[in-house]
């Protein structure tokens, strides 16, 4: 089971599970990272998902997210691609 971890106030993931999840390659990844055209939202659980977080990735038209355990044990990944169409705003909203 891959974890994420938390250090200084941020997650810290494997370049490579974003990498897989955006369908890019890790040096695609990290430029896209350093230039802004790959962002990043962090959510943190309430209520019933006391203790999770959810780790969402946006580049151009795809969104890659995961939830984490506590721990930071990846409990689920999902990726929406809408090919040669902008992802919908609802995609970048909170919980969206």
């Amino acid at each position: 089971m891959t974890t994420i971890t938390f250090a200084d106030g941020a997650f810290e993931v494997d370049a490579n599970i974003v990498a897989e999840g955006l369908g890019i390659a890790v040096p695609l990844l990290q430029a896209g990272m350093r230039s802004g055209a790959i962002t990043t939202r962090s959510e943190r659980g309430l209520d019933a998902d006391q203790g999770r977080h959810r780790l969402t990735f946006f580049s151009g038209s795809k969104r890659f997210r995961l939830v984490i355990d506590e721990h930071g044990t990846i409990i689920q990944r999902s990726t929406l691609d809408f090919g040669n169409s902008p992802l919908p705003r609802a995609a970048h909203r909170p919980g969206g």
